[in-house]
């Protein structure tokens, strides 16, 4: 969505915006924090169109943005050379008196960056009050609350909206010269990879520390098993390029050691125009979250993303949730650079999610097909699935179920579905399936989101699932408090007997599919079919729950792409679902009031 700007003459504390002749954009230090920053920093030429417009960053911040069409000036600061120290600081400071800035908008939030441009006697100052710098802020904003979750985007496109920018922001974007590209052309040329490949980018390091590492051995095995898919089924080679900042060669040769032929190692090897260029080259990026998971986003490279320590809730490759690959475990998001237990966010997310993922991800390439749960049936049964769920409903829970469970989720940002499910949910509903969500919805009574929030959140999830071929034909919520004693709120019938009424549902031709108890227990009321899966964060308590009230599900799941098989097998041995063992009084009750 693009930008929408209130007309340029609006006035604010800062004056009329029109009267800014020379703007100072002081840019954030790291490169993932730089990209996501991006559709602030465009639309500032927007914001001050009378402007000459210079940005102040340091060095490889300076060298991302060299093409960047939103800046007439970069000034690059070179903060471990000549403006190191006080000293350092003083000349910077000379230089940017010199060029007698009307106003400095400061994105990097550090105590220095408010000092610098206050040392240089810039009249006007504006940025976030943090660090303690408000004193040295001409126009301190008020830090937005971190009780609300938003991606990282929101946060600096939020900083401007004093100044008049509105809407929701444009996802980011970056810009290479076509001798850039053709220069990196040339390069993998010579390391025998062609411009035909197939390249699948692999980004195994972590400036930040060791816990954002997922196990070399996996990232190897991910890779090979991506490039033998390419080659069976389309007969192209695949190449395998390794990326990473100086320091990390080690880790990249060991990589390409275990990959072997058809590898390159690209870490600590380019500088951060040719990294860009390396990046944009590949046809999938697979990375812990780094820098360059920000940069291939922002190419539109696809993008398998394992999250572990950090919050993939405010960090993810913007506009690609649908990658983000994680292990819900308790002690995360810890943010911590190094693990001090057993790396378990890491160690159990297994070699089988991430290929999954990376061939969801690379689904796009023609005659490449998907090779998860659901492609595990033979080949004559994928060709046959059409219709064998005609008049079956599947009832699916949300949160836990479609995607991971942070708690209260409150926009559309903070929503993401796990890799697989639009492709297992387009399965089942080109096998005839009609789908439904039924979703406890209490944060809504609790006071932590309203319906209509909850409404964004939702039309987020059906534009998902539209573009997968995956519609659902109805969304029921339950929005009261636990304590309301309603009958909508699971394990209670409500919302199942509500969907009976508007569709004509055969309930003992259901399924209910779910991560907590209650939805094995609604399933067992309502006499419908039952699958739990273990995707949940208390998929251990749920289960001991279910075995202390004596209540087994149909069927145990891992995910759901292994539910979806084992519905589509049903559907298979026959067309005409008996359901002995499920039908209850109760569901002729609730078929008697359709």
């Amino acid at each position: 969505m693009q930008p929408q700007q209130t007309e340029p003459s609006r006035h604010s504390a800062l004056g009329t915006r029109h009267s800014i002749r020379r703007l100072l954009v002081r840019a954030p230090n790291w490169i993932g924090d730089a990209v996501i920053c991006e559709p602030a920093l465009r639309t500032l030429r927007t914001l001050f169109p009378s402007a000459a417009i210079t940005l102040l960053a340091k060095p490889a911040i300076a060298e991302l943005f060299k093409t960047h069409p939103g800046f007439d000036h970069i000034i690059v600061y070179e903060d471990k050379r000549v403006h190191a120290g006080l000293s350092g600081k003083w000349t910077l400071a000379g230089l940017l008196r010199q060029r007698r800035f009307d106003l400095a908008v400061l994105f990097q939030n550090a105590f220095e960056a408010a000092f610098l441009t206050w040392l240089a006697g810039i009249p006007r100052r504006y940025g976030y009050a943090t660090d303690g710098r408000t004193f040295f802020l001409t126009q301190p904003v008020a830090v937005p609350d971190k009780q609300t979750l938003a991606h990282q985007v929101l946060y600096y496109w939020n900083l401007l909206r004093p100044l008049g920018v509105a809407g929701e922001p444009p996802a980011p974007t970056l810009a290479l010269a076509a001798d850039e590209e053709q220069q990196m052309a040339v390069r993998l040329t010579a390391a025998g990879i062609e411009p035909s490949d197939v390249v699948i980018g692999i980004n195994p390091g972590s400036t930040y520390g060791g816990a954002k590492r997922w196990l070399p051995e996996r990232f190897a095995e991910v890779a090979q098993r991506l490039s033998r898919r390419i080659s069976e089924q389309q007969g192209r080679q695949a190449a395998v390029m390794i990326l990473g900042a100086k320091g990390e060669e080690a880790l990249g040769r060991d990589i390409a050691d275990r990959i072997g032929d058809r590898s390159i190692v690209m870490s600590g090897a380019t500088t951060i125009r040719e990294l860009m260029a390396a990046t944009k080259r590949c046809s999938l990026l697979i990375t812990n979250d780094t820098g360059p998971m920000h940069i291939a986003a922002a190419f539109s490279v696809p993008v398998v993303a394992v999250f572990g320590p950090t919050d993939w809730r405010t960090t993810a490759p913007y506009g690609q949730a649908q990658g983000i690959v994680r292990e819900p475990v308790d002690c995360a998001p810890c943010l911590l650079r190094e693990c001090p237990i057993d790396h378990r966010c890491m160690t159990r997310l297994s070699v089988e999610k991430v290929y999954e993922a990376g061939l969801s991800r690379l689904s796009g390439l023609s005659g490449l097909s998907r090779q998860d749960g659901i492609d595990q049936t033979d080949k004559t049964d994928q060709t046959n699935q059409t219709n064998v769920l005609s008049g079956v409903t599947i009832f699916l829970d949300r949160d836990g179920t479609l995607n991971p469970d942070p708690g209260y989720i409150k926009s559309p940002e903070q929503f993401e579905l796990f890799p697989g499910v639009p492709e297992a949910l387009a399965k089942l509903k080109k096998a005839g399936a009609r789908l439904i969500l039924i979703t406890n919805q209490s944060g809504i009574a609790r006071g932590h989101l309203s319906v209509g929030d909850l409404e964004r959140i939702h039309a987020k999830l059906g534009h998902v699932l539209e573009a997968a071929g995956a519609s659902l034909d109805g969304i029921y919520f339950c929005p009261h408090h636990p304590d309301d004693g309603c009958r909508c709120r699971k394990p209670e019938t409500g919302m199942i007997e509500q969907a009976v009424r508007d569709h004509g549902i055969d309930v003992a031709r259901s399924y209910v599919i779910g991560d907590h108890a209650r939805d094995i227990e609604l399933a067992k009321r309502a006499g419908a079919h039952s699958l739990f899966v273990t995707t949940g964060n208390e998929a251990a308590h749920e289960q001991a729950e279910l075995a202390a009230k004596r209540m087994t599900p149909d069927y145990v799941a891992a995910s759901l792409g292994d539910a979806a098989v084992w519905i589509l097998s049903k559907g298979k041995n026959s067309h005409q679902h008996s359901a002995v063992g499920c039908q209850s009084a109760r569901a002729e009750t609730l078929n008697a009031e359709s």
